[in-house]
């Protein structure tokens, strides 16, 4: 891809930086929080790398204000962080926990002293352990659950975060969760997960409405998915079934009833013989197509399908993690190819195209809904120099050019209004444990101690200047 003859960004574009709960904060047992299915799933035996877990991840719970100063010291203008639903609502039911709720008063309140807009992500998988054992996801309950939830945060914040999105990655939540097993809870329940991504529709719905009632108008309401970029291997009519089949249960699935409040005909058909799809109750489609403020993106790589007959050899190459059972429901004939080009450290295939090309959908998918990249970035292996200096500049050049797509995308149209690095520092990587580094800022896992590798400078200087500085 041919890089835009600018790469100067809009003046109010927005530049930040993008965490999640249990991958930082730690302090998972202080002032009345509660497990959530992270904290079960991590302690259980073989489901992360070498047992990792996120008790006391990067300690951001304690660090936060050396976390936010150094924020500010690289230019950064937003930062994205979620919230733990069992810090702040233990059980998953009833009041708030105020001592839950202070922390992210304090964290907000930081952030805005130093000029940082804070981005609030209602879930970001960690769903409170109770809520799980009384069925999860796939229990209609529960997203009424999370509008309660919602509520809380909207009244404790609203004053003080005019950005809010409700769900992340909800893709993750109900096939990694219910379908293939890699992500908490664990289960392999194809039906339970198709379940599972109708109510996490539905609570984004009734969070959406839970929040409008509970905020000032000014407020933006949005959903970061992570809608993904689906090839067919050929053009045969086969591979293009398989494609269509794929991106129904990638993107469809969600943005169907959150942006059209249907989900697609094909979605249904195809998946007849897992479920009947009779847990839809009637109005439930209005309840989840609430109007959107923005749409948040999240992307890494694009995927590359077929019919079975044209398998490759090896294990399913999707980018979801090992497991005999797979993410895709009522899709077992479909098969999956690693896409050419450079790759990640988590396999993944380095591919700015994709970027522009999963903006542009949505800017045709959506017309005139400002969008925000919630989400983008890469793990590389990296190591400190002798003093202490963390080079990488694989990242910068992953960064430069999927940033050069964004610029595209906006100079074709596309109402991209800001971009969020994953992530502002190395953290828990789920399932991956701490062996995948995404951050900016390098962590030492033994003394927790912060060091900003040259990505973090090259996009701190991004952030202040609005334009890409060269790769070096």
């Amino acid at each position: 891809m041919t890089e835009p003859m600018s790469v100067s960004f809009p003046p109010a574009f927005v530049w930040g930086a993008a965490t999640s709960a249990y991958q930082i904060e730690g302090a998972v047992a202080e002032d009345g929080r509660t497990p959530s299915i992270w904290d079960t799933f991590s302690h259980t035996p073989g489901k992360t790398a070498g047992g990792d877990h996120g008790d006391t991840a990067v300690d951001h719970y304690h660090r936060y204000r050396d976390d936010v100063a150094l924020m500010a010291e690289l230019g950064l203008k937003a930062y994205r962080f979620s919230v733990s639903w069992s810090r702040v609502q233990p059980t998953g039911r009833g009041p708030a926990v105020q001592r839950g709720l202070d922390f992210y008063r304090r964290l907000v309140d930081e952030l805005l002293s130093h000029g940082i807009k804070p981005a609030l992500t209602l879930y970001h998988w960690d769903l409170p352990q109770e809520l799980e054992d009384a069925g999860g996801w796939p229990e209609r309950d529960t997203a009424y659950r999370f509008a309660e939830y919602a509520a809380i945060l909207g009244l404790a914040l609203g004053d003080r975060v005019e950005q809010w999105i409700t769900v992340n990655e909800p893709w993750c939540s109900a096939f990694l969760g219910y379908c293939s097993g890699v992500h908490a809870p664990g289960r392999t329940d194809p039906e339970a997960s198709l379940r599972a991504a109708h109510h996490l529709n539905l609570a984004h719905g009734l969070g959406t409405t839970a929040l409008r009632a509970t905020m000032p108008a000014r407020n933006t309401v949005a959903v970061s998915l992570n809608s993904q970029v689906i090839r067919p291997l050929s053009q045969d009519p086969a591979d293009l079934d398989a494609a269509q089949r794929i991106d129904d249960l990638a993107n469809g699935v969600f943005h169907g009833p959150m942006l059209h409040g249907a989900y697609p005909e094909t979605l249904i058909k195809a998946t007849r013989s897992v479920t009947d799809w009779g847990f839809i109750q009637q109005g439930d489609l209005v309840l989840t197509h609430q109007p959107l403020d923005a749409l948040g993106l999240n992307y890494y790589t694009p995927a590359l399908v077929s019919a079975a007959e044209n398998a490759p050899s090896g294990p399913r190459a999707d980018g979801h993690g090992a497991s005999e059972h797979a993410p895709w429901p009522g899709a077992d004939d479909v098969a999956f190819h690693q896409t050419p080009g450079d790759r990640t450290a988590m396999g993944w295939t380095v591919d700015p195209t994709g970027l522009h090309e999963l903006v542009m959908r949505y800017a045709r998918e959506a017309p005139g809904l400002p969008l925000y990249i919630t989400e983008n970035g890469a793990a590389y292996d990296d190591v400190p120099d002798a003093d202490g200096t963390v080079h990488d500049p694989e990242r910068i050049a992953y960064l430069r050019g999927h940033l050069s797509a964004v610029r595209r995308a906006i100079d074709e149209g596309a109402p991209v209004r800001g971009y969020y690095l994953w992530s502002l520092m190395d953290n828990f990587e789920w399932a991956y444990g701490y062996e995948k580094r995404f951050g900016a800022v390098y962590v030492d896992y033994d003394t927790l101690a912060r060091t900003p590798k040259s990505s973090a400078h090259w996009y701190g200087r991004a952030a202040r200047t609005g334009t890409l500085p060269p790769h070096p």
